[in-house]
């Protein structure tokens, strides 16, 4: 049973905002306890407990953004994320499940046990030591210098496999691989295929893709430059530099739990990003 719930929603737009004082008040109103985002404290006529995410212990939360919301949202949560309502007032919406319009009857599914829990992979990353936030899309290198090339060693479990000369590397979970790992000229990964994609970012030879069962563990190393930029799904940003930096990433002990009620992978696919679907 749901008894409480967190409130996510981009602070640059009023009509999400407004729908986040709709929601605070229709669940209060049906008895949960509502718990809001700090940054959203004084704009927000709502009488919600105002936490920072990392200190969110919720039974649920609700996004009300675009995919860059939810991607916040999954990197400063409390680990284990509780499972997540996405409501789409993005570009795109890739990741999102509803449209505001639908946003309450969402809710009331939601406490009625009417939906499906998707499970989605994460990655976890280690720079120089370093431990880094998990990805629930992907773990990006690049120089610290854009006009340089990256130099690399790839390691597959402890073994090198290739070098590799490029402007950046990233490796994408299957979330991940229909973002900008599919830009980049990626695979786009089935949910159901457990496993993550290595994708080069103009390399300067033809280095391809490549697809690694998800118990693999993948170090980089950067011959060079000696200091090197790494993205944690576009949002967390950590600049390392040593004599040769390294990093490494396998898959987290965690995952991100979605509340979904209708689409599968293919019809999202099909709808919001690359293809006419069918049905």
């Amino acid at each position: 049973m749901l008894k409480s719930v967190g409130l996510v929603a981009r602070y640059d737009k009023k009509a999400a905002l407004e729908l986040a004082e709709e929601l605070g008040k229709h669940m209060q109103a049906r008895g949960l306890e509502v718990f809001a985002e700090d940054t959203l404290k004084g704009k927000l006529n709502a009488e919600a407990k105002f936490v920072q995410l990392k200190r969110m212990k919720t039974d649920f939360v609700i996004t009300i953004g675009g995919d860059g919301t939810i991607l916040r949202t999954c990197i400063s949560l409390g680990k284990p994320e509780p499972p997540i309502l996405t409501i789409n007032m993005g570009v795109r919406g890739f990741l999102t499940e509803v449209e505001p319009k639908e946003a309450l009857a969402a809710v009331d599914r939601c406490l009625k046990g009417d939906f499906k829990i998707q499970k989605c992979m994460k990655l976890t990353a280690t720079a120089d030591s370093i431990k880094l936030p998990d990805a629930l899309n992907d773990v990006v290198i690049f120089p610290d210098d854009p006009a340089k090339l990256l130099y690399t060693r790839i390691l597959k479990d402890k073994v090198p496999i290739l070098n590799c000369e490029a402007d950046g590397l990233m490796i994408s979970t299957q979330t991940g691989s229909t973002g900008y790992s599919l830009s980049a000229g990626g695979p786009v990964l089935d949910p159901s295929i457990d496993a993550f994609v290595l994708t080069p970012i103009c390399p300067l030879s033809p280095i391809r893709p490549i697809v690694f069962p998800a118990d693999s563990k993948i170090t980089i190393e950067a011959e060079r430059p000696r200091r090197m930029l790494i993205l944690i799904d576009g949002r967390h940003k950590q600049l390392i530099r040593s004599k040769l930096p390294s990093l490494t990433v396998t898959r987290s002990k965690y995952e991100t739990s979605f509340i979904r009620f209708r689409a599968n992978f293919y019809q999202r696919l099909g709808s919001r990003l690359l293809f006419k679907g069918t049905g």
